[in-house]
């Protein structure tokens, strides 16, 4: 079974490391109790969203980008593929921007 407790402490002990900063400095950034944000990283407890979102910011990362590495690490887990035709452009076409730049000129 997948506990989603797992991957959000996994993934929060990542970025962590990559910022290279200690529990204890996460903990006194997020005003979260050492111990508690330990067990929030091995698995064992469930972090409210008020919880994430302080600990986020001590880490100095959206909550989103956390929750993204979390949602692909579960879908890797899942056996999950996504098929690229599917996916939604990060980039406007040319021809829709230049409808908009001529009628925003107009107006």
């Amino acid at each position: 079974m997948i506990l989603v407790r797992q991957e959000i402490g996994d993934v929060l002990r990542d970025f962590r490391l990559q910022k290279a900063m200690t529990l204890r400095q996460v903990a006194s950034r997020a005003s979260v109790a050492l111990g508690y944000l330990s067990e929030v990283e091995r698995g064992q407890k469930e972090a409210s969203s008020e919880i994430l979102a302080s600990v986020a910011d001590a880490l100095d990362t959206p909550i989103s980008v956390i929750m993204r590495e979390v949602g692909d690490r579960l879908a890797v887990v899942e056996g999950v593929t996504f098929d690229p035709r599917v996916t939604v452009p990060d980039t406007l076409p040319d021809d829709l921007i230049a409808e908009f730049d001529a009628d925003l000129a107009v107006r």
